[in-house]
C-alpha cells in the first residue's frame, strides 16, 4: 500500500484536469446562455457597478446610500432569477460545478487531505492490484447461497443479513466484524461485498491481507531505504481510514512484533472508532494462542463474531462446473 511521489502526482495530475474539466464545462454554458439571453450581461453588468457602490458607501459610513444600494441590487437579482427560469436555466448553471463540493476538487480542506483524496489515493493502490475486477465478480450482486448444504443456509443467511446492516448503519453505527471459518466458506467474498459498497459509498476502505499489513507495518517502522518515506506516509491509513478489512488473519509468520503490532491495530482503531473487520481460518482458542489472552478480549468484546458454516465452496464450483 505504499504510495510514491509518482503515483501521489499522478493522483494530483487528475485533480487538475478535473478542475479545467469543470472550467470549460463552465464557459461552454455561460456563452450558450449569453447567447440565449442577450440582456443577461447588462442586468449583470448594473448588479457589478451596484455592488461595488456599495462597498464605497459602506466605507464612507453612508448608511441610507448603502440601504438604497443593497435594495436596488436585490431587485436586479430577482430580476435576473426570473429571466433565467423564464428561458428555462437554473441559476446553479451559471456557477462552476465539483466533483466534491467539500475540497472544491483540490483534494484538500486546509492543510488536511480531504476525504476524496484519501479514497483516490487507496483507489489508485488498488487498481495497481487489480482489486476493481475482484470487486465486479464478488459483490452482494454475485453472491449466492447455491453452495451451501440445506442445514447450513440459516446461519449463512443471518450472517449476510447482519452484514448488510453493517454496510447500511456504517455512516451512524460503530462495529466490527470477525468472520472465521474453514478455507473457502465465504469469509473473504463477504468481506470483497463489504468493500465494493463502502468504496461505492465514498466510504475510505483499506483491504490488505494479514501478510501485507504486517509486511507495511514493519516496512513503515524499519525501512530506511528509498521506498521509507513512502512507506510511512501509508502507515496512518492503517489508523484512520474508515474501514481497516484485515483478511486471512493466522496465514503470515507469526513473531512477537507481529502480535504487539496486532494488538496495537485493534486497539487503536477501537479507540478512534474506527470499524475493522478480520476473516480467519483459526478458531478463537487459536487466536488466543497465537496473538495472546489481552487481543482475544479486545476483539472479544468490540466485535460482532460470525462463524461460517460449510466446506469449500471452490472445491464445490469446481465439481460442479465438471459434472456440466
Amino acid at each position: 500500500m505504499a504510495l510514491k511521489n509518482s503515483q501521489y502526482e499522478a493522483i494530483m495530475r487528475t485533480y487538475a484536469a478535473r478542475r479545467t474539466q469543470h472550467r470549460n464545462a463552465l464557459e461552454k454554458r455561460q456563452k450558450q446562455i449569453y447567447q440565449a439571453i442577450p440582456q443577461l450581461s447588462s442586468l449583470e453588468d448594473e448588479m457589478i457597478t451596484l455592488a461595488a457602490a456599495q462597498a464605497r458607501s459602506a466605507i464612507a459610513g453612508d448608511r441610507e446610500a448603502q440601504a438604497s444600494q443593497k435594495q436596488a441590487w436585490q431587485a436586479l437579482a430577482q430580476e435576473k432569477k426570473k429571466l433565467l427560469l423564464a428561458h428555462g436555466v437554473s441559476p446553479s448553471d451559471l456557477k462552476l460545478t465539483f466533483d466534491c463540493a467539500d475540497c472544491k476538487d483540490t483534494g484538500y480542506i486546509g492543510n488536511e487531505k480531504c476525504h476524496c483524496l484519501k479514497q483516490a489515493t487507496i483507489q489508485y493502490l488498488y487498481n495497481q492490484f487489480h482489486l476493481p475486477q475482484v470487486l465486479e465478480q464478488e459483490n452482494f450482486q454475485t453472491f449466492s447461497y447455491a453452495y451451501y448444504e440445506e442445514q447450513d443456509l440459516p446461519a449463512i443467511q443471518r450472517a449476510v443479513t447482519d452484514v448488510q446492516l453493517f454496510v447500511e448503519d456504517f455512516h451512524k453505527e460503530f462495529r466490527n466484524l470477525l468472520f472465521l471459518g474453514e478455507t473457502g466458506t465465504g469469509k473473504t467474498f463477504l468481506c470483497n461485498c463489504i468493500a465494493k459498497e463502502l468504496m461505492d459509498r465514498c466510504f475510505s476502505v483499506v483491504y490488505l491481507t494479514a501478510f501485507e499489513l504486517f509486511d507495511l507495518l514493519a516496512n513503515a517502522l524499519f525501512d530506511r531505504g528509498e521506498n521509507a518515506a513512502a512507506y510511512q506516509q501509508s502507515y496512518p491509513y492503517i489508523f484512520s481510514c474508515d474501514l481497516l478489512i484485515i483478511d486471512d488473519l493466522g496465514t503470515e509468520l507469526n513473531n512477537s512484533f507481529v502480535s504487539s503490532q496486532l494488538f496495537l491495530c485493534i486497539n487503536e482503531r477501537i479507540l478512534k472508532r474506527r470499524a475493522t473487520i478480520i476473516s480467519s481460518n483459526l478458531g478463537l482458542e487459536a487466536l488466543r494462542d497465537a496473538y495472546s489472552e489481552r487481543t482475544l478480549s479486545r476483539i472479544t468484546s468490540c466485535y460482532t463474531i460470525w462463524q461460517l458454516p460449510g466446506m469449500d465452496i471452490r472445491i464445490k464450483k469446481k465439481l460442479l462446473e465438471h459434472t456440466l
